[in-house]
């Protein structure tokens, strides 16, 4: 008995997500079919010039949004920003750097610094003999 391989596929939303683009700023034959994995890692090598404009220029999703302004999704949600922005948004906001971004930042970077030590200790913890 011959066992066949099969082709991994994915929704592309969750293509979308793995390439960090704002799926609904994809042209249409990306967002109505499926990707496999060998085509999900052609484009990772070799973006199309589409997905080099989107990368670029955007429109982001969240996830790539709060990470250029080095804040927590969260932080996009206090401060009200729940849609898409573009890099030229984006840069606007960082030039502006208006108070809740220098709160979010801080506070961004307070929970980093935190779950870092945590996970210091527990790897401390775990390195213990006898524990």
């Amino acid at each position: 008995m011959t066992s066949r391989k099969t082709t991994q596929t994915m929704k592309p939303a969750t293509a979308a997500k793995k390439l960090g683009v704002y799926l609904e700023a994809t042209p249409a034959e990306f967002q109505e079919g499926v990707v496999s994995r060998d085509e999900l890692n052609e484009l990772q090598t070799s973006p199309p010039e589409w997905l080099r404009d989107l990368r670029r220029n955007g429109p982001h999703p969240r996830p790539v949004v709060a990470a250029k302004l080095g804040i927590s999704i969260g932080g996009l949600a206090r401060a009200g920003l729940m849609d898409p922005l573009t890099t030229e948004q984006i840069n606007a906001i960082k030039d502006e750097n208006p108070d809740w971004l220098q709160r979010e930042r801080a506070t961004h970077a307070e929970v980093k610094k935190e779950a870092a030590a945590k996970k210091k200790a527990a790897q401390k913890d775990a390195d213990q003999p006898g524990s």
